[in-house]
């Protein structure tokens, strides 16, 4: 693996099986991040959020897909909301106004497609 693909994915993510949740830590009131994959072709991030917090609406120039991995969330595309659990996902459209809001301590991977 190139140095540049080492510095943007980490590594021991590579090739193995990982629990998702515990890869992040809810922090008290607070929304935190950590970049699991990042190419130029997409990135794949994994969210914590605290109980009410959230992303406020804005749009992105590619289509994203949101998985809740624990907790509940609310996700709002184009001012239709929308709930989640543990285990359900939701593709957001490119350039659609949205948001997520955590209703509970919630746990999310967000995949991004460049295209």
């Amino acid at each position: 693996m190139q140095e540049q693909d080492k510095a943007s994915v980490a590594e021991e993510l590579l090739a193995t099986v990982q629990p998702l949740a515990k890869l992040i830590d809810c922090q008290r009131g607070a929304v935190v991040s950590r970049i699991l994959l990042k190419r130029p072709t997409g990135n794949i991030t994994l969210f914590a959020f605290d109980q009410g917090q959230e992303l406020s609406e804005h749009t992105a120039p590619f289509d994203a897909m949101v998985q809740v991995v624990e907790g509940e969330a609310e996700v709002i595309i184009s001012g239709k909301p929308l709930r989640l659990v543990s285990g359900q996902g939701v593709i957001m459209p490119a350039n659609e106004p949205h948001a997520v809001k955590a209703p509970t301590p919630m746990k999310m991977l967000l995949v991004m497609i460049r295209s």
